[in-house]
């Protein structure tokens, strides 16, 4: 009986756990950290983006690491070797006892266990590259002393990157021609500096049209504030909202579009992303009167419009300058930054021949007198670009 009663309360037992079966998981861009680089192993301002670690059995790990001109890691090794892999910027890694080498977007870098080396950013551009290496006995690098700005600039010499030359750090697609789409952004842009509100609902119905999205749509109205102003801005949001209210009521309905896919770093990460930015986009550091005068505005600047803004990939660079231009070309002015951003357009990838149709586009549309500043800034840009 004892037996039969043991056997009838094991047969009512629930049955054990079953282990869940492994599955892929995807960490939104949005939900990995950001951090800086420790001054302790790194020279300079560095930029540690969605750093990773591999599940058990696993041992890789590693992150996306950006380095602002002339950044570098501490001489260092890896017990198993380490992978870089650049995607942005001119770079050098040297190991211990031999030639630096100069490293590109699309290069891969494969480092031996226990070889003693650094890599970092040229002295003229931001680099970023993504880098890998797994634990022994858990523990992925050995830091040992900094390089030296003398040993660095030694560097620099032997791989003859002391003349500057234009950034590379992004593979741009190249076209022809502006797009439906992209032809109605300066034009949106345009009317929002000129407080043309029902102009700017035409555009703005062309450019919804065309497959404009309506984050897509506000996140260039939002922009525009650091160009126009705050009540520019508000004012053709608020536009904006009635177009797409009177679109609905037609029965048209737009494609809401996405929120950035990664997050935005916050704190001294923040302008270190945006400083890296503002000198992507201008060719090399700003400097300036103005800015030795009021360096706070460059930290505004990087920290907020190269920063908050430009950090968002709900638009890409190009769309933003397409819209820049826009805005500056239509406010008497502003021709120093017209022109400025002018250049940024070419060094972002988009083309002459694009940009010639910007200039029409608005000349057809817009205005003769904001065509005309336009052309004035591209013929200049131009010229610039020709010379190198």
């Amino acid at each position: 009986m004892a037996l039969s009663g043991a056997a009838a309360t094991a047969g009512a037992q629930s049955p054990l756990p079953v282990a869940a079966a492994p599955v892929v998981e995807v960490r939104a861009a949005t939900t990995q950290p950001v951090a800086t680089g420790s001054p302790e192993t790194f020279t300079g301002s560095v930029v540690i983006r969605s750093p990773f670690q591999a599940l058990a059995p696993g041992q890789a790990g590693g992150a996306t690491v950006t380095f602002e001109a002339a950044a570098r890691t501490a001489w260092h090794s890896h017990p198993l070797g380490q992978t870089l892999i650049v995607t942005a910027g001119t770079g050098l890694v040297q190991q211990l006892g031999q030639p630096p080498q100069v490293i590109r977007p699309g290069d891969v870098v494969t480092i031996p266990a226990n070889v003693r080396h650094w890599h970092g950013a040229g002295p003229h551009e931001p680099m970023t590259h993504v880098a890998i290496a797994e634990k022994a006995h858990g523990v992925s690098v050995t830091w040992q002393e900094k390089v030296s700005d003398r040993d660095y600039q030694a560097a620099v010499t032997h791989a003859g990157l002391d003349t500057p030359t234009a950034p590379t750090a992004r593979a741009w697609p190249k076209s022809l021609s502006l797009s439906p789409k992209q032809r109605a952004l300066p034009l949106i842009a345009a009317f929002t500096a000129s407080s043309d509100m029902p102009r700017l609902q035409s555009a703005l119905n062309q450019g919804l049209d065309a497959g404009l999205t309506v984050s897509e749509a506000k996140e260039v109205l939002v922009q525009l504030y650091a160009y126009t102003g705050f009540p520019r801005s508000l004012n053709a949001l608020g536009e904006l909202m009635k177009v797409l209210q009177s679109r609905r009521e037609r029965g048209i309905q737009d494609e809401p579009g996405r929120e950035p896919s990664r997050a935005v770093a916050t704190g001294p990460a923040l302008r270190l992303a945006g400083q890296a930015n503002q000198t992507e986009i201008s060719g090399g550091p700003v400097q300036g009167a103005v800015f030795d005068f009021a360096p706070t505005i460059n930290q505004f600047l990087q920290a907020h419009l190269f920063g908050d803004i430009f950090e968002r990939d709900t638009l890409d660079w190009q769309s933003r300058e397409l819209a820049t231009v826009g805005a500056l070309a239509a406010t008497p002015g502003a021709q120093a930054q017209l022109q400025s951003h002018m250049r940024a357009s070419l060094r972002v990838g988009l083309t002459a021949a694009q940009l010639h149709q910007l200039t029409q586009a608005l000349a057809d549309e817009v205005g003769p007198q904001v065509a005309a500043r336009a052309n004035e800034a591209l013929a200049q840009a131009l010229a610039a670009a020709s010379k190198g």
